[in-house]
């Protein structure tokens, strides 16, 4: 029973954390490094936020943590159970939540992806293509830029999609997670002219006025310009339609997968499985 599994017993306790005061190139460090999609912020060893990959991709230009974060964070206990996980996870649109003690101590983290290992031993039957997800944007072509896939996923709020080929084959997957790992810090100097003259016509030589300028850095998260087939994922985990809920969930779980492309029984490509779409199994149990 979901019921009887508490999040103390599934989530993970080993957490890389970014502190405030910090900077932006913390967290991206932790984020490839550590190959996690969102860090927890600690302020005096309290949860005070969440910076996500989504967080750096939606403000390429911020450099402080505290501007990138989502302030104040929904949070859950050690003895709560994995339904009640799952449904502030669906609800709230999140992929991960912050464990904590009565003093807001983090404790650990619990994911989407903790949830569905989990539901592998919980002997969901429902076939898989009744939790097919439809919203959002659909499969792009393999040579699509990959700067527009990004910023197309941004605007959907979306984690992956399908990549097709010209003979509308499935060849790929890209995720915020491929994206990131991608990118690059990129510094630039850039001018600002100020003028300190007053507002007479501009067409009159009378008009011509002593302009200041000021040079000043930028740093910013820089997608690289190329087609998306060069950093997509090409070695696919696939799932029939037919597979049980538990099935699939264990399939992700033994492959450290968030998504698995769904075919069916003539191998020709229907939907992509996300796994919090597979959660909703849980709740409806």
């Amino acid at each position: 029973m979901p019921e009887k599994t508490l999040i103390k017993d599934i989530m993970v306790t080993d957490v890389a954390a970014a502190t405030l005061p910090g900077s932006r190139d913390e967290v991206l460090n932790i984020l490839k490094d550590k190959k996690v999609s969102g860090v927890p912020v600690l302020k005096d060893n309290r949860v005070v936020g969440i910076v996500s990959r989504s967080n750096l991709l939606s403000n390429p230009e911020e450099e402080q943590i505290a501007l990138l974060m989502t302030r104040d964070p929904l949070k859950i206990k050690p003895e709560d159970n994995i339904k009640k996980a799952a449904q502030y996870l669906m609800e709230y649109g999140f992929r991960r939540l912050p464990v904590v003690d009565d003093d807001d101590k983090l404790e650990g983290m619990i994911t989407v992806a903790d949830i569905v290992a989990s539901m592998a031993s919980l002997q969901l039957d429902d076939p898989i293509s009744k939790y097919l997800g439809r919203k959002g944007i659909g499969p792009v072509w393999c040579e699509t830029p990959l700067p527009l896939v990004a910023r197309n996923m941004e605007l959907a709020h979306i984690k992956a999609v399908p990549i097709l080929n010209s003979e509308l084959d499935l060849v790929g997957i890209i995720s915020d997670r491929d994206i990131i790992s991608a990118s690059v810090i990129e510094d630039s100097l850039e001018m600002s002219d100020m003028s300190a003259g007053s507002g007479d016509d501009e067409w009159t030589w009378e008009s011509m006025r002593d302009t200041l300028s000021i040079y000043y850095s930028v740093s910013r998260i820089k997608v690289p310009d190329v087609p998306v087939k060069e950093v997509m994922v090409t070695d696919l985990i696939k799932a029939s339609s037919n597979m049980s809920v538990s099935e699939c969930a264990l399939k992700m779980k033994r492959n450290r997968v968030d998504q698995v492309p769904v075919v069916d029984a003539n191998g020709t490509f229907i939907g992509l499985l996300r796994d919090r779409y597979l959660m909703k199994a849980l709740i409806d149990s």
